[in-house]
């Protein structure tokens, strides 16, 4: 499946347009277990998804609460990374905030340094275009996945492709992700199914009859336990990693394909991707949608969205009797029209438009230090800082009318450093 609707077969990858979604809902294949599902958050930590007012019950909340969230975000061009010679179907951070990976349509993986942008490996062996990839947990392997139905693993330290790949799909591979321990790996394919991989023994351990259509979207909730996936049937489904068995599905009245799926960072959330222009955020235990988040387009093609946290002021949260600074989370995905948009996850409210691409911007990500990474089908990869925003600009002391700065493209951009830093290209 192509990248663009005109690509040649030989390179096609899945990132494209999806057909219509189907009218009928496949029955439910597994009986929700509102019990099964809490333990993927029973110890749940204090989470940015939730104001400071519900995490505390010490009576630091009100003291917490003298800074207020900021009603606009001031995200800046920051580099141009270019390479790859067609449409960028996904960009990732390493946990450790070292390195940029992105895929492309043009079957390769190129690694980047996150702080000053120079390329640093070219990652071949791909027969196809690739659509997804996904970073161990220890930033050491890459794993990718391809149109030519094979996933990879790759070690980062040499370049080089471990010697066994994962192979048991029988159609494009779609999306990844490792488990949290790094001895998991789960995979989505066109083939409707969801593999569970042993990342050892490079063999497969379990295959779930997932969708009746194919898989865009799989994640783990941040302690393993539980496994999301989605498809273009327009389902959502929950299932319980040792067994397997699907504990929830998740669907919308309006039945819209979904093309991408991730847990919260507090694991109590899904946040999905539609092709009805909508991002959602699903409550999982109870099978509710909560939010709704519009302004972006999205109708044709697999988009990514990531989540993001963001403080009061930029390099100053509350430093005042040494506390920790509040931290707020927004919602980022990409559009058609090649922006992407930020939203707080609470209030819903636009908190920056990103002009961030020619066309289609396909994948997102948020890194370590909240820079944002973008891709799209202009072929470029392109980084985003957090800059203070201009006085008086803060919705703080405004109106309750904000319109969102937008950040424009640009094509040779400086850190805000002030290094000169033009674009980056690949030797």
């Amino acid at each position: 499946m192509s990248i663009t609707e005109h690509d040649e077969p030989a390179r096609r990858s899945p990132k494209r347009k999806r057909s219509e979604s189907p009218n009928g809902i496949p029955q439910h294949d597994g009986a929700p277990d509102a019990a099964a599902l809490q333990y993927g958050y029973d110890e749940e930590m204090p989470s940015e998804l939730q104001s400071p007012a519900e995490q505390d019950e010490d009576g630091m909340a009100a003291k917490r609460q003298r800074r207020e969230r900021p009603r606009r975000l001031n995200y800046v061009p920051y580099m141009t990374l270019r390479g790859h010679k067609r449409g960028v179907a996904a960009v990732k951070f390493s946990p450790d905030g070292r390195w940029i990976a992105s895929c492309s349509a043009d079957a390769t993986i190129k690694i980047w340094d996150a702080t000053t942008g120079a390329h640093s490996r070219t990652l071949e062996g791909h027969l196809a275009g690739i659509s997804t990839i996904a970073w161990s947990p220890d930033s050491k392997v890459l794993a990718s996945g391809s149109d030519d139905k094979i996933i990879r693993l790759w070690d980062i330290a040499t370049g080089k492709a471990l010697p066994s790949p994962l192979i048991g799909h029988h159609n494009y591979v779609y999306s990844l992700a490792f488990s949290p321990k790094g001895n998991m790996i789960v995979s989505g394919s066109y083939d409707e199914a969801v593999f569970l991989w042993d990342v050892r023994t490079a063999r497969p351990m379990r295959s779930l009859p997932a969708h009746s259509d194919p898989v865009s979207g799989v994640d783990f909730v941040r302690d393993g336990t539980l496994i999301a996936s989605c498809s273009s049937d327009g389902l959502i489904r929950i299932w319980d990693t040792s067994t397997t068995q699907c504990l929830k599905t998740l669907v919308h009245e309006d039945n819209a394909a979904v093309t991408s799926v991730r847990f919260s960072p507090n694991g109590k959330y899904v946040l999905a991707c539609t092709l009805d222009s909508c991002l959602r955020l699903w409550n999982y235990v109870d099978g509710r949608c909560i939010k709704t988040y519009q302004g972006h387009k999205n109708e044709k093609y697999s988009i990514n969205a990531a989540f993001g946290a963001y403080t009061a002021e930029l390099g100053a949260a509350s430093e005042m009797d040494g506390e920790e600074p509040e931290r707020w989370a927004f919602a980022v995905c990409g559009s058609e029209d090649g922006r992407a948009v930020l939203w707080d996850v609470s209030s819903k409210e636009v908190l920056q438009e990103l002009k961030a691409h020619e066309g289609v911007m396909l994948g997102v990500d948020v890194g370590p230090d909240d820079t944002i990474v973008t891709c799209g089908l202009d072929k470029t990869i392109r980084m985003w800082k957090r800059q203070p925003l201009p006085p008086d600009a803060n919705g703080v002391h405004e109106s309750t009318v904000v319109v969102p700065i937008v950040a424009p493209v640009v094509e040779d951009s400086t850190p805000v450093n002030g290094t000169p830093a033009g674009t980056q290209e690949d030797g």
